[in-house]
């Protein structure tokens, strides 16, 4: 299963069952779960651990330096993908940039051509990033998100579950739980109403979710005022999943609903 032009590291542990194409280049102490199957001149740099079932593309790049000049080649840190994840053509995915950090990708998750994630990038489970997605360093993305073709984003931030964002975007503000992210700067539109009912969320879930978003963003108060009136209430467990997220935010802070000055 493994091709005669393959290079491989003697510190690698590749399954029996896994395939490794022609000329793909396995430099470290990789570990290529079962079924995993690596096409042509893909690389795997350094320790990169490929969970069962995961496809790895054409010239996808997994395990580099970050693109950090202040990067020490000696430090040691990784990339750790999960299962059944799908890397497509000429991806690339690189390590931690300090001693011991981890670059890692949940389950079931499909990056699209060329996408780019840099160092520190948490991703969740079963997201979908489409062609040209650039995500900078140290961005956590939830889970059952996707991410339109072209769209970059700001180092630090963070994106919610179930969000859609659209293509050619640019971001460096949070995008919280189960909103929809416009192309112009930062910008919230409203919910993702279809991937929520997609998703199997209850009319009683999707309502209150709703209800939310509608204090938390739409009530004339600032963000923190409205976030301080929402605690004072109860509400099901997903909709203060949405709380929760915009009363912890990242130093970018969250994006407003409607477009701020700069943006006009």
């Amino acid at each position: 299963m493994i091709h005669a032009t393959a290079l491989i590291d003697p510190r690698a542990q590749i399954d029996p069952s896994a395939e490794i194409g022609p000329y793909v280049v396995i430099d470290g102490a990789a570990e290529v779960g079962a079924g995993c199957k690596i096409e042509a001149h893909a690389q795997l740099v350094g320790h990169v651990v490929v969970g069962e079932g995961t496809w790895i593309g054409r010239g996808a790049v997994i395990g580099g330096e970050p693109q950090d000049l202040g990067f020490d080649p000696a430090t040691v840190s990784s990339v750790v993908l999960g299962k059944k994840n799908v890397i497509r053509e000429h991806v690339t995915i690189h390590r931690g940039s300090k001693p011991g950090g981890v670059t890692r990708i949940g389950n079931e998750n499909f990056l699209m051509a060329t996408s780019h994630l840099a160092h520190d990038v948490v991703l969740g489970d079963k997201n979908i990033l489409a062609n040209g997605v650039l995500l900078a360093g140290h961005i956590h993305v939830g889970s059952h998100t996707f991410l339109g073709g072209g769209a970059v984003f700001h180092q630090f931030l963070r994106i919610g579950d179930y969000c859609v964002v659209q293509g050619n975007g640019a971001f460096s503000k949070d995008i919280p739980h189960y909103c929809c992210g416009a192309r112009r700067l930062n910008r919230i539109t409203g919910m993702n109403v279809v991937g929520l009912r997609r998703q199997g969320f209850t009319a009683e879930d999707r309502g209150a979710i709703k209800d939310m978003f509608q204090l938390l963003f739409c009530s004339g108060m600032n963000l923190k005022q409205a976030a301080e009136q929402a605690a004072a209430q109860e509400w099901p467990e997903k909709a203060r999943r949405l709380l929760e997220f915009v009363q912890a935010p990242s130093k970018k802070g969250i994006c407003p609903v409607r477009p701020s000055r700069e943006d006009d």
